[in-house]
């Protein structure tokens, strides 16, 4: 029971705002097994510092990250799927891996993935006990890091990265990207549908302009939070979702009809789509109703993809 009892005794001695280092470094003194954070990016945000004789550790710890040549053997073995797609916790165990790995998902307060908690095992087995404990390690830096805004905004910063590298078709190995774009479903539901909004540019600056999409971009993402938003080219890219396959775009929007009146906001939305790596194809779509309404309707702002055109 020695875990339990003192991870029982960690959780009395914690207090919130102590930071993530000082979690890592008292239960290191529990599990006696190195810890590490890393956010979606896998930069490396606090560990354990203790010797510890693996390569991964190793690297990890020198450079901040990890090689994307390691990333990359990791997720042709299939190891970086398992990770993201666990419940809560993964138990890693490969003839890549020295020692067997833990990995636990954090979270912001949106419930949007920050990064993980992993622990290699060294002096204390993976066991049940020792898993259990892990557990709530995790949910104890989830609770510590929820309200950092760091998190916040490197959720919005991933992804918009990983939306333009799909826009751009700039994915080189879709085994190690499959497992980050799956991040872009979260909180999704069964249909994705993607919308293309133009700001009205009069004749303004380039450098003017980039600070108005900029504004627009940050006025959306507060108007539609469970929206992954996205500049791109001259253009904002809102993925969004819905369980049913035709997106009623003109009757969700009344809400905010105002706001595009008044900031000069003029809306296409495509037909929808499951497959993430499709998000090009649909992008242009968006685009084309955007072109073809106003076009024709001067008199609207929002423009739905219409199949039979």
């Amino acid at each position: 029971m020695r875990v339990l009892m003192g991870l029982v005794e960690l959780v009395k001695a914690l207090e919130k705002g102590r930071g993530i280092q000082y979690l890592l470094d008292s239960a290191y003194e529990i599990f006696k097994n190195p810890i590490s954070v890393v956010d979606v990016n896998y930069t490396l945000l606090a560990y354990t510092d203790t010797p510890f004789d693996d390569a991964q550790w190793n690297e990890l710890t020198t450079i901040g990250t990890f090689s994307k040549e390691r990333l990359e053997r990791l997720a042709n073995a299939g190891l970086i799927e398992a990770v993201v797609n666990a419940d809560k916790v993964a138990i890693l165990r490969d003839d890549l891996l020295p020692h067997a790995r833990a990995t636990g998902l954090i979270y912001t307060r949106n419930a949007v993935n920050a990064g993980l908690v992993m622990m290699s095992e060294d002096k204390t087995a993976f066991d049940e006990e020792c898993i259990a404990a892990f557990k709530v390690l995790t949910d104890k830096i989830t609770c510590e890091i929820r309200d950092y805004d760091y998190f916040t905004f490197l959720a919005m910063a991933f992804h918009e990265e990983k939306m333009n590298l799909l826009l751009d078709k700039a994915v080189t190995n879709p085994l190690l990207y499959t497992p980050q774009a799956q991040i872009l479903y979260n909180h999704f539901e069964d249909y994705l549908f993607v919308a293309v909004v133009c700001a009205a540019r009069n004749g303004m600056q380039e450098h003017v302009y980039r600070n108005k999409l900029a504004f627009t971009k940050s006025m959306l993402q507060t108007c539609y939070p469970s929206f992954k938003i996205s500049i791109y080219s001259d253009t904002i890219v809102m993925l969004m979702s819905s369980k049913y396959k035709y997106f009623y775009g003109e009757r969700f929007f009344d809400l905010h009809a105002d706001l595009f009146a008044q900031n000069s906001l003029t809306m296409g939305i495509s037909g929808s789509f499951e497959n993430i790596y499709d998000l090009r194809v649909y992008y242009d779509q968006a685009l084309a109703a955007l072109t073809q309404g106003l076009r024709t309707h001067n008199d609207q702002r929002i423009f739905l993809y219409n199949h039979d055109r």
